[in-house]
């Protein structure tokens, strides 16, 4: 789905305004790049097309509101310094509730004479200073000041859209829960309740249900062979055998039929120890066969891992999974075992040539950079993008 993100250029009088027009022609240069549908103030409107007073935070407000079903994001750029006031009012007086990125030009050294300056490495921090004082959250480049025409920000821009994808898809997400907690795992615990108040509900089904249904198919209902079908030709099944193949079928086509009727975006399935010892048949298969279908699923009724799982894909905008891995492969730091728990999407196995250090480091990084970013904008320097 195309992005839309809402556009605030900064303004102050003191400052050479005609840099603003320059900002916009980048600024919609790059989103045509990334196909990113703009809503911006028509440059006629205010002085050079920015924000600069409380009039012109007023109108530009008016029109994010018009738009308010449609936009993902908001992107301040400063061409120069800035009003850090009418941008704070501008956001407020929106009513938006999106994910804000805070962009600054940085200087030239030819350019430092009255008529070129921008000083929008300041600017930035009153900005972020006052929508801090505001509440009102806000995300960061990597680097302080930065060029929109520059491979660095196209790389900030495009991680930001992630971070925009990631709150909207979680606004109102149901999550299914499949089965009661197995007793010994209390590493998966979690509230429902404070959940709900973030915007996430948890719809629950006893897997006596889904089992139920799933008894209730024919080895000859046509939706059987064609689950049968499509099980046969995501993987290998030569060793596997027949009876175990058909059980698996009937079980996967009850859980998603479950799973559709209650719009699920990612569930958690308990996934032993009933289906082994009972029914016969380990349901791994089908749920890596639901997360390579971009509805993740995760074992042992891990509802916030299977929210991790739906928030990696968001950003991603691919098949997501959670490792569970034994890497003691004697000496060899790039082999890792994989055993248990097998409920990767098989485009993430088709490729084994990242070694663990290699996952590890971009697992850190990942983390460090959401949380410096998206748990951690709220921080007092805005120079620091993650510490």
């Amino acid at each position: 789905m195309k992005s839309c993100i809402a556009v605030i250029i900064g303004n102050r009088g003191v400052f050479p305004g005609y840099l603003s027009e320059g900002a916009r022609e980048d600024i919609t240069k790059v989103f045509g790049k990334l196909d990113i549908e703009p809503i911006i103030i028509q440059k006629e409107e205010t002085k050079f097309g920015a924000i600069e007073n409380l009039e012109e935070a007023k109108k530009c407000a008016e029109l994010f509101r018009k738009n308010k079903d449609k936009i993902d994001g908001i992107l301040v750029t400063l061409p120069n310094f800035g009003d850090e006031r009418a941008v704070a009012d501008t956001i407020r007086m929106s009513e938006l509730n999106v994910p804000v990125l805070i962009q600054a030009y940085p200087d030239e050294l030819d350019k430092l004479d009255i008529g070129r300056r921008r000083d929008s490495f300041c600017g930035k921090l009153s900005v972020c200073s006052n929508l801090d004082q505001y509440g009102i959250p806000f995300s960061l480049t990597n680097l302080h000041t930065v060029s929109p025409m520059s491979d660095s920000f196209i790389n900030d821009l495009r991680w930001f859209l992630g971070v925009c994808r990631v709150v909207k898809g979680l606004k109102g997400a149901k999550i299914g829960s499949i089965g009661a907690r197995t007793t010994p795992f209390k590493t998966v615990r979690f509230s429902e309740k404070i959940l709900e108040i973030n915007g996430i509900s948890v719809e629950t089904v006893d897997l006596s249900e889904i089992i139920g249904k799933a008894e209730r198919l024919k080895d000859s209902d046509e939706q059987v062979k064609a689950k049968l079908k499509a099980i046969d030709a995501y993987a290998p099944t030569n060793d596997v055998p027949s009876t175990a193949i058909v059980k698996m079928a009937k079980f996967a086509i009850a859980l998603e039929e479950w799973i559709k009727a209650n719009d699920i975006k990612a569930s958690a399935l308990r996934c032993w120890p009933e289906l082994q010892e009972y029914a016969d048949f380990m349901p791994c298969y089908l749920m890596s066969m639901l997360s390579e279908s971009l509805s993740p699923c995760a074992c042992e009724v891990d509802v916030m891992g299977a929210i991790a799982m739906y928030a990696l894909q968001l950003a991603s905008e691919i098949p997501s999974g959670l490792f569970d891995w034994n890497n003691n492969y004697g000496d060899d730091p790039d082999k890792l075992i994989l055993f248990h728990c097998s409920n990767y999407p098989k485009s993430m196995l088709q490729d084994p040539k990242m070694s663990y250090n290699d996952i590890d480091a971009n697992v850190r990084g990942t983390v460090e950079k959401s949380y410096g970013t998206c748990v951690g904008r709220l921080k007092k320097s805005p120079i620091t993008f993650a510490e």
